[in-house]
């Protein structure tokens, strides 16, 4: 690519991203209605949480009210880090019956009292006719405008799915954006989008497909580690142009976790890598070079992107796993330059011009400002982790560094040895 498309590229990243997780946007409301095949005294019982009905979905277990003053407990079927149902206290107000109430939560076994501080939801009814408008609203503070818009669509599931349970009464579990079919259609999506970057052409589209591919195997790694950890319900969702994400419902119970599942991303990929070495080797030795070209340009590309995920930047996998392992400030401020200053002279050894690094240092300086203090607070401290284990984590994390930075000058010295680069 040339200087002007990479910069394009990067520039549209970094402001996705910020418009994604940093744009402040205060205190704002997500409302969603749709109108519903049910009697308003029906849809009363199953979403009011003390109704009959309020297990409709699964994902209430239990309710039960505490005061005359509108306290009442809820137990979910969601799990905690503890692998038991989360529990929640919560404050209803406004309440008139069959038709509306307000609630907002007060405690939480899992997130701290601070996540919860500005959330308030409202559920409205009004009959019309033989059917029922629900409305849902959710307030509260946001940054950025991926979470308001995951709650919007997050309601819209929900009344779509209480639309089904109400004319069949059943619960449909599920849907289609992480149906495997769709998420096959998003990463062609990805490749596509990716294509014209790369250039119009048959290798703009192979390069496309590889960089797309890279991805998926290193979310693969997330997936599988968080299997490992007993998050049984872990799943990968691609999204367009931003790549994927491995994401289960269970919170991180210990910060050897944390690092463990972090870093697995790139170590899935740090045995592929030697694996497209020897295969590359083996296909220009029998005389058949586009194989190895492709099968080097994954290398590359594999190895590339998974040595960047492990630059020490606040939400990258690398800085993840430092702040887990370090035992102070002082230890991972040295380790962070540490690591930093091997990704630039690994980048300089490979053949990326200085003012390209410069860039890079930049262009990472800057995500790290933007991502700084974006995670989820957990109700608990996470266990700590021994020292053995930082010990484990760091020699693991320098040897995945040290595999991918090999395979990075490998495919370079390859690549322009065929005048591919």
């Amino acid at each position: 690519m040339s200087p002007i498309v990479t910069a394009i590229l990067v520039a549209s990243n970094l402001g996705l991203i910020f418009l994604l997780l940093s744009v402040p946007l205060g205190l704002r409301t997500v409302r969603f209605s749709r109108l519903v095949a049910a009697d308003r005294r029906r849809l009363w019982q199953a979403l009011w949480p003390l109704g009959s009905d309020a297990g409709w979905s699964g994902d209430i277990l239990s309710a039960e009210a505490l005061d005359d003053q509108g306290a009442a407990r809820i137990v979910l079927s969601w799990e905690g880090r503890d692998g038991q149902p989360i529990e929640r206290k919560v404050l209803l107000r406004d309440v008139v019956e069959e038709s509306r109430f307000s609630m907002r939560v007060v405690d939480d076994t899992s997130l701290d009292a601070s996540f919860w501080a500005d959330y308030r939801t409202t559920t409205e009814l009004v009959a019309e006719g033989k059917f029922t408008r629900v409305v849902l609203s959710q307030t509260d503070r946001y940054r950025g405008i991926a979470f308001p818009v995951f709650r919007y669509f997050a309601m819209r599931r929900e009344l779509g799915k209480l639309d089904v349970w109400a004319r069949t009464g059943r619960y449909r579990k599920g849907g289609w954006f992480e149906h495997p079919v769709s998420q096959v259609g998003f990463a062609v999506l990805s490749a596509l989008i990716l294509w014209p970057f790369f250039g119009l052409n048959l290798g703009g589209l192979a390069l496309a497909a590889i960089l797309t591919s890279v991805v998926a195997l290193h979310e693969l790694g997330h997936m599988a580690a968080f299997r490992l950890m007993g998050h049984r319900k872990a799943r990968m969702i691609f999204i367009p142009l931003l790549g994927g994400i491995a994401i289960d419902g269970r919170p991180y119970d210990s910060r050897f976790e944390v690092a463990f599942v972090a870093l697995m991303g790139a170590g899935f990929s740090a045995f592929l890598v030697p694996l497209l070495i020897a295969a590359s080797a083996l296909a220009s030795g029998e005389g058949h070079r586009l194989a190895a070209a492709l099968l080097a340009t994954l290398a590359g590309c594999s190895a590339l992107f998974n040595v960047a995920n492990l630059v020490p930047v606040w939400k990258f996998d690398g800085g993840q796993v430092l702040r887990q392992i370090c035992p102070g400030p002082i230890a991972l401020a040295l380790a962070s330059f540490v690591l930093l200053s091997a990704f630039l002279a690994l980048g300089w050894r490979a053949g990326f011009s200085h003012g390209f690094l410069l860039v890079a240092g930049a262009v990472f300086a800057i995500l790290s400002l933007l991502t700084m203090g974006s995670a989820v607070k957990p109700r608990h401290e996470l266990k700590p982790i021994r020292t053995f284990d930082c010990f484990v984590m760091a020699g693991a994390l320098l040897a995945v560094f040290a595999i991918h930075g090999y395979g990075v000058l490998w495919a370079s010295d390859r690549l322009l040895g065929w005048g591919l680069t």
